[in-house]
């Protein structure tokens, strides 16, 4: 399996050259564009438990506005570029951002759960075309050299997002309630429209991208076993963030400011992890580093079993949790460019598929779990998908040891 990896990596074909001079505008409205995207898409965890009783449903239920986003997500990032042939990046950018706009406008008028669903399905267009495309085309806006800075500045909008969105969503839905976070939510969404449409270029594409080429990628054998560890890696993640808040205030007992507090302990340590240490220990041990993440969150899980009514000791374990979650994004989208080089656009699409599906079906269970036996077992689901990533992993992804470069 070893050889074989190294084989693909060494053999493939180089992507299609960047331009000569980098358009750091475009770059910065993708930026942009991605925090609005991950804070769109997270604030029902944070809004969860105010969102559940005004529109009274349970807590499960409304974890499913989660769900229902990752589940179109998932198509989109796909079929989009199949589907849309040729058609000019960036119209199809602005489409998407627009989307965004218009289901944070509905989900904050919404008189009903099954609204506040639709416009989240709305949102999902925007969650997987956006995503599986960002790295394609940050190849066709700044030269080669200059894609590891431009890469930064895109996903560092997510992990700015990662750290503001849902702190802020729990401390101004103290505040103005659930509706006017998604009112600002949408304000945002304008924003980043407006900004795109003053600097994104003009983005033709010459050959359409083809579903042929996707199940080419998917019959890599490294890429179809890696998309099963990311199912096991992000499903079991997502089983206890989205529920992150009823366990504080059950469990670890704490008010909207402290719960503000916790989730802005998260996103700082997504922050730290995706900064400060993701490149570093990527680089020293691929395989070590993405079979120890999901052993760490295990029993990170079950720390929090253990010893989460105690409001200190719950901050330490979020912290180092969030860490763990931004070197597992970092490491699994470095992981797959090694694998197919040559296949960016269909590449990024099959990981953010993967990604969503994820997503949705840990928001499920664990919207199950929650509902049938309580705020503590979103956690204990958790742990126990984790450790069989980390065990997938270990095994898998043995192919890949060598240093990243």
């Amino acid at each position: 399996m070893e050889a074989a990896g190294e084989e693909l990596v060494q053999d493939a074909p180089t992507a299609t050259p960047g331009p000569t001079s980098p358009r750091w505008g475009a770059v910065w409205a993708l930026g942009i564009g991605v925090a609005s995207l991950s804070t769109s898409e997270m604030l029902p965890v944070s809004l969860l438990t105010p969102l559940a009783r005004d529109l009274q449903v349970s807590e499960g239920i409304a974890g499913q506005a989660v769900t229902a986003s990752a589940v179109i997500a998932v198509l989109t990032s796909v079929l989009l570029a199949p589907l849309v042939g040729t058609l000019d990046r960036r119209r199809l950018l602005l489409v998407l951002s627009f989307l965004q706009v218009l289901s944070n406008l509905v989900v904050a008028l919404s008189p009903n759960m099954g609204t506040v669903l639709v416009a989240r399905v709305v949102l999902g267009l925007s969650v997987g075309g956006f995503w599986g495309m960002s790295s394609a085309l940050a190849l066709r806006l700044v030269p080669r050299a200059e894609v590891p800075k431009a890469f930064s500045i895109i996903f560092g909008g997510g992990s700015v997002a990662s750290i503001l969105a849902s702190p802020l969503g729990a401390y101004f839905g103290g505040l103005f309630g659930w509706r006017g976070v998604f009112y600002g939510a949408s304000a945002l969404s304008l924003v980043a429209f407006l900004t795109q449409v003053r600097t994104l270029p003009s983005m033709p594409v010459a050959v359409r991208t083809r579903l042929a080429g996707l199940g080419h990628v998917l019959r890599v054998p490294m890429v179809a076993l890696g998309m099963l560890g990311v199912l096991l890696v992000f499903g079991g993640r997502q089983t206890l963030v989205t529920y992150l808040r009823p366990f504080l205030e059950t469990v670890t007992q704490l008010g909207y400011s402290g719960v503000a507090l916790s989730l802005l302990t998260l996103g700082i340590g997504v922050f730290v992890g995706n900064t400060f240490f993701a490149a570093r220990l990527l680089k020293r041990n691929l395989h070590l580093t993405m079979t120890a993440l999901p052993l760490l969150m295990t029993l990170l899980g079950i720390a929090l079993l253990t010893a989460g009514r105690n409001p200190i000791v719950t901050g330490a374990i979020i912290l180092v949790w969030g860490m763990a979650t931004g070197i597992t994004t970092v490491g699994w989208s470095t992981w797959l460019t090694r694998v197919v080089p040559d296949k960016a656009e269909s590449g990024g699409g099959i990981l953010v598929a993967a990604i969503q599906i994820a997503i949705m079906a840990g928001s499920a269970a664990g919207g199950v779990a929650i509902d049938h036996f309580g705020a503590l077992a979103p956690a204990v689901l958790s742990a126990a998908i984790l450790l069989l990533g980390a065990i997938h992993c270990w095994f898998v992804l043995g192919g890949h040891r060598q240093p990243i470069t």
